[in-house]
């Protein structure tokens, strides 16, 4: 079972160095690259001022973050959702240096690079040369952004995973249903999720002319083979 989560923040600025903070996380969890309906959502109080410049971009006010709780009160709960799963973060870079800042101001152990996958690498290995921004991207993909009026870490999340699904070759059918695999279901649910019914196996064994005709074909057509015929 490959877990992945997609993950977007929303911050009061751009460098944790300069006394900025993470205000909003939003994470979507991917199963075998299938959407569960899982997902994590936490609004943080950033213990300080709503610069004007970053409410203009995601809406979220200082007001509003008075009363939600400081990130070490939501650092566990945090990790525990994303534990062994990779995080797929699109510009992995700038929600990284956050997230191990606040790990560090509480003590607790960062997240290695080795655990992230950057959708924006991805995108400009594959579309060198073009625009790759999440918005691009929903527009590269037909991906539906008409509820994304301001940014937000969830929805942004959300939205990143039917880019990254993209990315990855498409949205793919599971061996499972979806909710086969969502931790909501019962042992009841899944066993009739994943019922199957199979056919008889067909008998294609190949007969003595058979045989020969294809000896005829690859000696005639590759002087060297795996079967060690010559002619």
């Amino acid at each position: 079972m490959i877990r992945e989560i997609c993950l977007d923040l929303e911050t009061t600025g751009l460098e944790p160095r300069d006394g900025h903070r993470i205000i909003e996380i939003g994470c979507v969890e991917l199963v075998n690259k299938v959407r569960t309906g899982s997902f994590y959502h936490a609004f943080v109080n950033p213990e300080r001022d709503m610069p004007e410049e970053a409410f203009k971009i995601h809406g979220i006010s200082g007001e509003f973050l008075q009363d939600k709780p400081k990130f070490a009160k939501v650092a566990q709960e945090f990790l525990s959702y994303i534990k062994g799963a990779k995080l797929v973060i699109h510009n992995a870079g700038f929600d990284m240096k956050f997230i191990n800042h606040e790990l560090r101001k509480c003590d607790l152990e960062i997240i290695e690079r080795m655990h992230v996958i950057d959708s924006l690498e991805i995108a400009r290995n594959k579309f060198p040369g073009a625009g790759n921004s999440l918005d691009a991207l929903c527009k590269r993909f037909n991906v539906d952004t008409s509820r994304r009026i301001k940014h937000g870490a969830l929805l942004d999340a959300e939205l990143l995973a039917e880019v990254y699904l993209e990315l990855s070759g498409g949205g793919q059918i599971s061996m499972f249903d979806a909710r086969a695999m969502s931790k909501k279901s019962n042992d009841a649910e899944f066993i009739e999720l994943t019922k199957k019914s199979f056919l008889e196996p067909r008998d294609f064994s190949l007969n003595a002319q058979d045989l020969e005709e294809h000896k005829k074909f690859i000696t005639k057509n590759f002087k060297q083979n795996f079967w060690g015929y010559t002619l």
